[in-house]
């Protein structure tokens, strides 16, 4: 029952206005954009490889962190 629950109150959380989901996928745009540009001294700062970089600034905009979904 527990499982149901969670399923469907998941499915009735109302979804988030249009313009704050553009506004959230502009910025992830841009961030991904500027990770992909930091060099391999940057990168190792922030305890990534440029394999890492690439592979989250080739990601989607809509495909953001679930500690960005309300």
């Amino acid at each position: 029952m527990t499982s149901m629950t969670r399923t469907l109150s998941h499915a009735t959380a109302p979804r988030r206005p249009l313009l704050e989901r553009l506004a959230d996928w502009q910025s992830l745009y841009r961030q991904r954009h500027a990770l992909a540009a930091l060099d391999a001294g940057r990168l190792r700062d922030l305890g990534l490889t440029a394999q890492q970089a690439r592979a989250e600034a080739s990601r989607p905009v809509w495909d953001a962190p679930a500690t960005w979904r309300r």
